[in-house]
């Protein structure tokens, strides 16, 4: 049973990661109110592995831009070393210093990381957090159509997105619908927003399966779960990268309005459902908890 659950876990994470819903909320939805917890595992372990799974989606999508700066940042360290300055900074190598400005509001994030994590089984903040990124959705609709790429976003710009990426560590808050979001605030324009909040997850994902997994291995891992993790890492790259095209449909025609009204919903669902589990009123939420 606890290979189905990792593979609807994995699910979950690919589409909640990329849609604009929150996928550290549903998973806390998922585990603490619905009982799809993987017996024997630690969920939060757990939690960074379905991350990284969505990490090979961005890969698989992202290909050639991560190509692309994987080339320019070799060309720039040769600039370096030479010292020799191009005429013209090319775009891949603007993306780079654009991604690494935008990953250090993290930096003032990590201090309070276990603080962080223990908000994943408050299923009342998961909830409130699910209402707030309804909010930023339907703001984001409505305002009006950004041009900046990564030709002409500013280090203010990028410093934005990525206070909005730490703020959404916080389970329920949606990482992909704050930073495209507050993208889109900053005037980028629609795809790229959608473009860079992605390639913008790849140093911040990279960055929690590190931390987590150096605490793992001192503890151990349980070899007769590496079915279940693999199974579910899988699941979450496959339905990742299903979901990155659907946000990039979604994004050229500025509807993430449609996701705000699902947020809202699913937000006050785990509202009412973790009061009536508070007030132990229903039997199979008891065995839940």
């Amino acid at each position: 049973m606890h290979l189905l659950n990792a593979f609807l876990l994995g699910i979950v994470q690919g589409v909640a990661e990329f849609l604009p819903i929150s996928s550290s909320g549903h998973l806390s939805i998922a585990q603490n109110l619905l009982n799809l917890g993987v017996e024997g595992t630690d969920d939060v372990f757990f939690d960074v592995l379905l991350h990284l799974g969505t990490l090979v989606a961005v890969f698989a999508a992202y290909w050639e831009d991560i190509r692309d700066m994987i080339l320019e940042f070799f060309r720039m360290i040769g600039d370096v070393a030479h010292g020799t300055v191009p005429r013209s900074i090319p775009p891949a190598r603007r993306l780079i210093l654009l991604i690494i400005v935008g990953t250090l509001p993290l930096f003032v994030i990590l201090p309070f990381r276990h603080m962080v994590e223990a908000l994943y089984s408050n299923t009342f903040f998961v909830g409130g957090a699910l209402l707030v990124t309804g909010l930023l959705l339907f703001a984001c609709d409505r305002i009006r159509k950004g041009r900046k790429t990564e030709k002409s976003a500013t280090l203010l710009d990028v410093l934005a997105v990525g206070a909005g990426q730490a703020i959404a560590t916080c389970p329920g808050i949606s990482r992909s619908g704050m930073t495209i979001s507050m993208g889109c605030f900053r005037g980028m324009e629609r795809r790229f927003a959608v473009r860079f909040a992605f390639l913008l997850s790849i140093p911040a994902v990279l960055g929690a399966n590190i931390l987590q997994i150096g605490d793992v291995v001192d503890s151990g891992i349980d070899v007769k779960l590496l079915p279940a993790y693999l199974l579910g890492v899988a699941a979450a790259a496959v339905s990742g990268y299903l979901s990155i095209r659907l946000v990039r449909m979604v994004a050229s025609q500025g509807r993430f309005g449609i996701f705000a009204y699902y947020c809202w919903a699913a937000g006050a669902v785990t509202i009412v459902l973790s009061i009536l589990k508070a007030l132990e009123l229903l039997p199979w939420l008891q065995a839940a908890a």
